[in-house]
């Protein structure tokens, strides 16, 4: 009796836009998260599913929601299918986990068995938890078809080692893009691998992977912004060049950004959204639901992009609760 599993990487959410370290940071999908969760229904709508887990996290479970809503059925939380806990590192920037701490950055993408960071976890914990509860839903659901949504270390590390690989050779294979899919066979005590980190479902325009170049490097490396305050606001930096500034002020429900400005030269190159970012991890970090800003009309687009909507004048806010929302319909 064969069960089937279909791992699911969760849409991008706000780290991996951001690129800030979100392990087990909760955070939630962004605009092109749900455009991608629209291809991803659209790819299951012809697919028996008897039933469908995921990690606790909301983007998990915001992701698992473009399968089981529209089959009618429940969604079963689980956390052993949960990111990497990345300890010190947690909503740090790439940018900065990079310039701190090099060496056990590129272990962390190179050489897994390697890596270790104060608070976190290791990548034999993951590994052996993930395969629990892989064990956990087949020995749950035998002779069934089932979705399973997770994170994109925690999968790497998962499918690696049921295609036969130790940790150090877990290092060698590639990422998934989000929402990417991966389908093994379960019969008795045999995991089969028949496919893995499938996004063919995900036109060039949507993906996620199609805007950066981090997973096209060996050992993972970007051109990543660090920050430091300055002045009331946070300077963003790339190594040790100004790339702009970014300042916030706290209000009675909502966090406002003040100052956003980013140098002409260092325009065009993807930096605005990191700068952006720590915008968000504040609101966040004050229990603010909403971002605000005010700009004029030309750039009102370029907000929009990233969640923002227009308010009264030349007010935009960013609703950051983390709700399930609406599913787009896929644009072909």
């Amino acid at each position: 009796m064969t069960t089937k599993i279909f791992l699911i990487r969760h849409a991008e959410a706000e780290g991996n836009l951001f690129r800030i370290a979100h392990g087990q940071y909760d955070s939630i999908i962004t605009p092109r998260g749900y455009q991608q969760l629209a291809y991803l229904q659209e790819r299951f709508a012809g697919e028996r599913i008897d039933a469908v887990y995921g990690s606790d996290l909301t983007r998990t479970r915001i992701t698992a929601s473009a399968v089981y809503v529209p089959k009618g059925l429940a969604f079963h939380p689980l956390p052993l299918l949960r990111e990497i806990r990345l300890g010190a590192w947690e909503q740090k920037t790439w940018g900065e986990i990079l310039r701190i701490d090099q060496q056990m950055y590129i272990d962390f993408n190179r050489r897994p068995d390697l890596w270790h960071v104060e608070g976190a976890e290791t990548f034999a914990q993951v590994r052996d938890r993930m395969l629990a509860g892989i064990r956990q839903i087949a020995a749950e659901h035998p002779g069934e078809t089932v979705a399973a949504t997770s994170h994109g270390a925690a999968l790497r590390t998962l499918l690696g080692t049921l295609q036969g690989m130790d940790l150090e050779g877990i290092g060698t294979t590639g990422h998934g893009d989000n929402t990417a899919v991966s389908l093994l066979e379960i019969e008795g005590e045999t995991v089969r691998v028949v496919f893995r980190d499938d996004a063919s479902h995900i036109p060039a325009s949507a993906s996620t992977f199609g805007r950066q170049s981090w997973h096209k490097s060996d050992a993972a490396t970007e051109p990543g912004l660090w920050f430091r305050p300055t002045g009331g606001g946070l300077e963003a930096l790339l190594h040790e060049e100004v790339v702009g500034k970014v300042s916030m002020a706290l209000e009675p429900e909502s966090v406002r950004i003040t100052a956003y400005e980013i140098l002409p030269a260092m325009r065009g190159r993807g930096y605005g959204v990191q700068m952006l970012g720590q915008a968000v991890q504040y609101a966040r970090s004050q229990n603010r639901e909403t971002l605000v800003l005010r700009c004029d009309q030309a750039l009102s687009g370029y907000f929009a992009q990233y969640g923002f909507t227009r308010t009264e004048g030349d007010g935009m806010a960013m609703d950051l609760r983390r709700i399930i929302r609406d599913i787009p319909q896929c644009e072909r």
